[in-house]
């Protein structure tokens, strides 16, 4: 399987540089930036006092599992060229102090590390919940305004339903975040599973289908440049 996965991101490595040879351009990213190198700011969601969900089972924070799926994913893109950067490596969040007003502080500093970073794609990792314990999957949003989001959601999308794990296919959908919004690159929030269900929240807090479907969200990443 590992043979297989570098294979592929070989494979992948030599689309984008067709894609530089014959100038094609997804969307409204600049594929030339930072001197050839793309860079992709990978955004676990989340962390500190805000835990987001928590498992139905386990009560695993939503945080914790956010930030290794997002450890394996800046692997696997650093792994094939990219410049990839986090907006938090520890579980700690990045409101400083937890008084009124963190959250708007904590995703203001996530902005900032998009622009001082000059990114050409940002990628924030979530977990799903919902009242109906049956639902599974994941699922992509992106911001209606961005005809490149869209795009880069789509080819996520596409990734994750492909996933052997996958018990029914999704669309992506549109969604009002932040995150979504904060920048006019392609951007894409990505919920990898529902921790209110126990099937999904097994294989998300196991470290193999954590590298997996960081490996679904990166394959859908670079096919959007193809």
């Amino acid at each position: 399987m590992f043979i297989c996965k570098k294979s592929l991101i070989l494979a992948f490595c030599l689309i984008l540089l067709a894609g530089a040879v014959f100038g094609i351009c997804a969307g409204a990213v600049n594929v030339y930036s930072h001197e050839g190198e793309r860079t992709v700011v990978i955004d676990a969601g989340h962390g500190g006092i805000d835990a987001g969900v928590h498992g139905i089972k386990t009560n695993v924070k939503e945080s914790d599992i956010n930030l290794l799926i997002a450890k394996y994913l800046r692997g696997y893109f650093a792994d094939a060229g990219f410049n990839a950067v986090m907006t938090r490596t520890t579980q700690g969040g990045l409101y400083g102090t937890s008084t009124k007003g963190f959250k708007m502080r904590d995703m203001k500093k996530r902005k900032e590390v998009i622009e001082k970073n000059g990114a050409d794609m940002v990628i924030s990792v979530h977990q799903n919940f919902c009242p109906v314990p049956s639902r599974r999957g994941g699922q992509v949003f992106y911001d209606k305004n961005s005809d490149c989001g869209k795009l880069l959601a789509e080819n996520i999308q596409k990734s994750l339903n492909e996933m052997k794990e996958c018990v029914k296919t999704s669309a992506p959908l549109v969604g009002d975040y932040y995150m979504l919004k904060c920048t006019s690159q392609p951007s894409a929030i990505v919920e990898c599973g529902f921790l209110s269900n126990a099937e999904d929240e097994a294989l998300l807090t196991s470290a193999e289908y954590q590298k997996s479907v960081a490996y679904a969200i990166f394959k859908g990443a670079v096919a959007y440049y193809s």
